[in-house]
């Protein structure tokens, strides 16, 4: 964060993938959302981006034009305007943006802003790390794909402005750490605990049955640091929701404290900017993150 102006600061951030998904379209949408997410993490808005791809030589400029075109339409639908960008030869394709945008100083989420008694809300079901890994073993539905993308091509700027509207100060993005995982960073940065209720979490159809069995890099990456040490204990919940809890996300959506002096403000915003969340803990004395059944 940079400060311009006593009620102005710039944020920077930058992300980039190779696509998850086959459809072109779709990946340039994702990679946009996903790269955007952050400044809408921090209560921002979208003020203009660059596209950054790497791209096969034995892949055709149609389907690139055709990305692009879709990360370009997600940054004018965050009210934002690409202004440019860079490509390089790659064996691998891979595409994002650097973004920029714009914050109220005094109106940002943080990650270490949470307090005891805070309620924890999520704005979008998880299960985007197994599902997509499904797709890639040709093991997914294609309406079960159809509801992944859209999840993931989702922005999280409505819910950024429901929360900036109630007054509220913690805040992250649930993306490659997990939800469990980014939990732990927010209890940890703010020196709390957290404790999460699984059966309350929502979750991406036919996510539950593709955990079953799940195992892939990020997804033991995830395990390996989370579990060790205690930084997320699991009470009472089986191994896939463990998985599940563990799973990293692409664009996943918003992980929200709010105080109770802000519940009916809260309320009152989600409405207003048409926010579908579920409260799925609270924030507690201690440290790490536990989930219970």
């Amino acid at each position: 964060m940079y400060l311009v102006a006593r009620d102005v600061a710039v944020v920077e951030t930058l992300d980039f993938f190779p696509p998850i998904v086959d459809d072109a379209y779709a990946s340039g949408a994702i990679g946009a959302a996903n790269a955007m997410s952050d400044v809408f993490a921090m209560g921002g808005e979208v003020l203009f981006a660059l596209q950054i791809a790497a791209w096969p030589e034995d892949l055709s400029m149609e389907q690139l034009e055709t990305l692009f075109r879709g990360g370009v339409d997600k940054v004018r639908e965050a009210g934002g305007v690409v202004a440019g960008g860079h490509t390089v030869i790659d064996r691998e394709p891979k595409y994002g943006l650097a973004v920029t945008g714009r914050v109220h100083p005094e109106r940002i989420l943080r990650k270490n802003a949470l307090r005891v008694g805070d309620a924890l809300w999520l704005t979008k079901p998880i299960g985007t790390g197994v599902l997509t890994t499904a797709h890639k073993n040709g093991k997914l539905a294609p309406e079960d794909l159809a509801s992944v993308i859209a999840s993931m091509v989702s922005l999280n700027r409505g819910a950024a402005r429901a929360a900036v509207d109630a007054g509220l100060h913690a805040a992250t993005d649930v993306t490659g750490f997990a939800l469990a995982g980014h939990a732990f960073e927010m209890a940890d940065q703010s020196r709390v605990g957290i404790r999460i209720s699984a059966g309350l979490v929502p979750l991406l159809p036919a996510a539950r049955e593709h955990a079953v069995g799940a195992s892939f890099g990020g997804l033991e990456r995830n395990k390996a640091h989370f579990l060790d040490g205690g930084r997320v204990r699991f009470d009472g919940v089986d191994d896939v929701v463990r998985t599940l809890l563990l799973d990293p996300q692409t664009s996943g959506g918003l992980l929200i404290g709010v105080p109770a002096p802000h519940a009916t403000p809260w309320e009152r915003a989600r409405a207003a900017h048409s926010v579908t969340a579920t409260r799925i803990g609270e924030v507690t004395e201690g440290q790490g993150v536990i989930v219970t059944a």
